[in-house]
């Protein structure tokens, strides 16, 4: 038989419980047949149970956030007397309708929590917490409407980027609420809700010049203190390979096969994909010395991590080569870019990136339309040489 829960009720011990696989009744120390009830999907519910002329009776108190522990002890105390006085129990209030600030933390402990990558999972989190909650927790899913998520994103205007990313964030949620039955199915009220239009930061690609001039800055960068011997290796390996900083930076020298030059990345931003190691990147990880008891190929300072953020050394690196504002995901850009100049097509330059849709891709179309351009023009001149000879 399970061992009985107990601890003292309070809202802050309340907030932390958490069960996984089967619900659970954790019971009050001080106020014996008080409980509250935890579900694996979060949900909490007060409870009471007591004894009369041999007989257990339960019943249910209200819903934890409906009702505070301290008015569902008083509840309690009531029902237990009433329990063991014979009494019947009057029947239960109904459980008070689900606000946009319950709806959020479901979607968070359900949804977020379940399928999103770490990164996603403290990012939603903090869209939700800091901005969703604040301005529509109080309001009820059932009575959510498009002037409401209208005059939210509105209230964020001064922040497009952040007003577009917190609809998007909505409409999942409504999406969901309709799934979990809290509002009637095609009454999403984010429907039609227009983005804000961002000036997104420009693409850029380095050109041959400013990559000789970084390759001569990262041949003398750990002499010159300019960056680690394993930060210039991550770097020319976002260079090399296309990959994502955070690819690169968890490489583990198991997802390494230079037999086959391969690159098998369990838990990339798409989930698990196999990356191509061509020659020179093998060449840069061949050279790096591996630390004793660290799996990891860019070791990080404290035992059995690896490094995070290359970001100071970049920016040195930079300033040395040259190269103001380039980002180090513009290397991404760079390797899709000189991939397109040799001739790849876009699909198979979506497989070499790791992109799971088209569409991401299709942000390197121009570049095709400039490629074919370029060509189109090379053949008309020869082209018009015979004519004009002629």
């Amino acid at each position: 038989m399970p061992e009985r829960q107990t601890r003292k009720l309070t809202k802050r011990v309340v907030d932390r419980l958490s069960v996984h696989g089967k619900d659970t009744v954790f019971w009050d120390r001080d106020l014996p047949g008080f409980g509250v009830r935890v579900y694996p999907s979060g949900r909490k519910v007060y409870v009471v149970q007591s004894r009369a002329g041999g007989k257990s009776r339960r019943a249910t108190v209200g819903r934890h956030g409906a009702i505070a522990p301290d008015r569902a002890r008083k509840e309690a105390a009531r029902l237990i007397a009433r329990i063991k006085a014979g009494q019947p129990l009057a029947e239960a209030a109904p459980e008070a309708p689900p606000t946009v600030a319950d709806l959020a933390g479901r979607y968070l402990r359900e949804h977020v929590a379940m399928h999103c990558k770490p990164n996603t999972v403290k990012h939603y989190g903090l869209m939700v917490r800091k901005h969703i909650v604040p301005g529509l927790g109080e309001l009820r899913v059932s009575e959510a409407r498009r002037k409401h998520i209208l005059e939210f994103q509105y209230g964020l205007s001064d922040m497009p980027t952040v007003a577009n990313r917190c609809v998007d964030i909505l409409v999942k949620m409504f999406n969901l609420a309709e799934l979990w039955e809290m509002r009637p199915p095609g009454r999403n009220p984010c429907r039609s809700v227009r983005r804000y239009k961002v000036n997104g930061r420009k693409e850029r690609f380095l050109t041959p010049q400013e990559l000789a001039r970084l390759g001569r800055t990262l041949d003398i960068a750990p002499a010159e203190r300019l960056a680690s011997r394993h930060a210039a290796a991550a770097i020319r390996l976002l260079i090399l390979t296309g990959c994502r900083r955070n690819e690169i930076m968890g490489l583990a020298w198991d997802d390494l096969d230079f037999e086959a030059g391969e690159m098998r990345l369990a838990d990339s931003k798409t989930g698990a994909r196999i990356v191509p190691l061509p020659p020179a990147a093998v060449d840069v990880l061949k050279d790096l010395p591996r630390v004793a008891g660290n799996p990891w190929v860019f070791p990080g300072k404290r035992k059995g991590t690896h490094q995070v953020n290359i970001n100071d050394s970049w920016n040195r690196v930079r300033e040395r080569a040259g190269l103001d504002g380039v980002r180090l995901h513009d290397l991404r850009h760079t390797f899709a870019s000189r991939a397109l100049a040799i001739g790849e097509g876009l699909p198979m330059i979506g497989e070499l990136l790791g992109h799971r849709k088209i569409d991401t891709t299709a942000r390197y179309a121009h570049l095709a339309r400039e490629s074919i351009q370029a060509s189109t023009a090379k053949v008309a001149e020869s082209i018009g040489a015979d004519i004009l000879a002629a």
